[in-house]
Order: C-alpha cells, then sequence, then structure tokens
C-alpha cells in the first residue's frame, strides 16, 4: 500500500489540472448511508423500495411518503449533529485551493464538498442544500427544511416544495452535464473515488476522459479498473489524506 501511495503522490505532484469524481462512498465516512452496500438504502425494509419512493412519480402522487423516508433517511433529521466533511472532503479542497484540482464532479447530493471548501462542484444529482415551491419558485435553504414537518410548504403561497435533487425518473441538469463533461475533458489526471460506476448517465461522463493518469480509489472493484493507471482498493478519506498538496 506505501508503494501505491507514492504513486499516487508522484502523480498528483506531477498533475497541471486533476479532476475528482466521487461517489456515495466518500460521504459514507461522514455517516451518510450509501444506496448500495451491505448496509445500505437498498438493503432496508420498507413500505416501497427505496427507488420506487425517491422517483418523481411517487413524489407527485404521495409526497407524505416520499418525504417521511426522504427526512429520516437523506436529511437524518434525527441525528445528533448534521454529517461533517471528512479527510476526502478537506484534500480536495486543498487540492483546489492550491491549484491543482480544477473541479469535483460528484454524485452526491449533501453539499459537503462545498462545506469543506471546494468552490467548483458539479452536482450531477442535485443537492439537499436547494429547494423550491412548485407553485410560485420561490426557493428555500435546508435550515428551512429542517424547521418544518411533514411535507413542508412554501410560506408565501402554500404550495409544496421539492428538494432540488434528481430522482429517479428525472433527467440529469444539461448545464451541469455540460460543465462536467468539460472539465474531465481538459483534465491530465481523472481521480475516481468512492464510487462503483454502476449508475448512467453519470458513469459514462469518465469515457471523455483523454488525459495521462486514470486513477481509482475504491475499496470494491469499478468498471475502470482494467484502464486505470493506479487501482488503490482503500478508503477515499484515508488514501488522500494521507497525500500532501
Amino acid at each position: 500500500m506505501d508503494e501505491k501511495i507514492a504513486q499516487l503522490q508522484k502523480i498528483v505532484d506531477e498533475a497541471k489540472n486533476i479532476v475528482f469524481f466521487g461517489g456515495a462512498g466518500v460521504s459514507t465516512e461522514s455517516g451518510i448511508p450509501d444506496f448500495r452496500s451491505v448496509d445500505g438504502l437498498y438493503n432496508q425494509k420498507y413500505d416501497y423500495p427505496p427507488e420506487t419512493i425517491l422517483s418523481h412519480g411517487f413524489f407527485m402522487h404521495n409526497p407524505a411518503g416520499f418525504y417521511k423516508f426522504y427526512r429520516d433517511k437523506i436529511l437524518m433529521e434525527d441525528a445528533a449533529e448534521r454529517p461533517k466533511p471528512n479527510a476526502a472532503h478537506l484534500k480536495l479542497a486543498e487540492m483546489e485551493e492550491k491549484g491543482k484540482l480544477s473541479a469535483v464532479i460528484t454524485q452526491n447530493i449533501d453539499g459537503l464538498h462545498q462545506a469543506a471548501g471546494s468552490k467548483t462542484v458539479y452536482e450531477l444529482h442535485g443537492t439537499v442544500l436547494q429547494n423550491y415551491c412548485m407553485d410560485c419558485g420561490r426557493e428555500f435553504d435546508l435550515e428551512y427544511m429542517m424547521e418544518t414537518e411533514g411535507v413542508p410548504k412554501c410560506d408565501k403561497c402554500g404550495g409544496i416544495i421539492k428538494p432540488d435533487v434528481v430522482l429517479y425518473e428525472e433527467g440529469l441538469d444539461g448545464t451541469t452535464m455540460s460543465g462536467a463533461i468539460n472539465a474531465i475533458r481538459a483534465a491530465d489526471v481523472l481521480i475516481i473515488g468512492g464510487t462503483s460506476l454502476v449508475v448512467y448517465p453519470a458513469a459514462g461522463l469518465i469515457d471523455y476522459f483523454r488525459g495521462e493518469h486514470l486513477v481509482v480509489i475504491n475499496k470494491g472493484a469499478t468498471s475502470q479498473d482494467q484502464n486505470a493507471d493506479l487501482c488503490i482498493a482503500d478508503s477515499i478519506g484515508k488514501v488522500l489524506g494521507s497525500i500532501t498538496v
């Protein structure tokens, strides 16, 4: 493992434009459950499968059922404290600050990259930090959502508030996708971390990379392992936290 960390350090040292592409594994180390691990949301029992509850159709027809799940498992209102950025988030923010990293592309919706200090973040699946009234378009922050109960309503018109997250059956934002694609195309190093690369179309963005070094840091195997210059099967926070910039 020390040899692989040394390889990663050399790649980072020599890189001019690093882009990071991350998934749920980046946030699990902050206490946020993922969807597909043994302890993930797909392996917990609810009246409906998580992918059904987190769909556009379910939200429209049963907002109360949606928000019961969303508050419990996504917002985690019962947690003693909101999740905090971990070593991976903090290192990526430091890499950006020092001019090594140009963008973070994430499948996560928790806003922890911004909380750590990252500025250029492409959130492919949206964010819990932004919410809007479906009737008048008024915007609401996470604090407002945390202060409400049940189905949150607009304090202006009474309309139902929807999280600005991409639900199943919804398409990804075109502007976000374009920005992410352009960032990957311009990178000389692409680091993939904390994702099994099974969620499309997000995982398909990797195909746009034409740079020098592809690095994969993930506890399990991914579809890009055979294409990577370096694969490290370990904690993303541990690995990134061990390098210097």
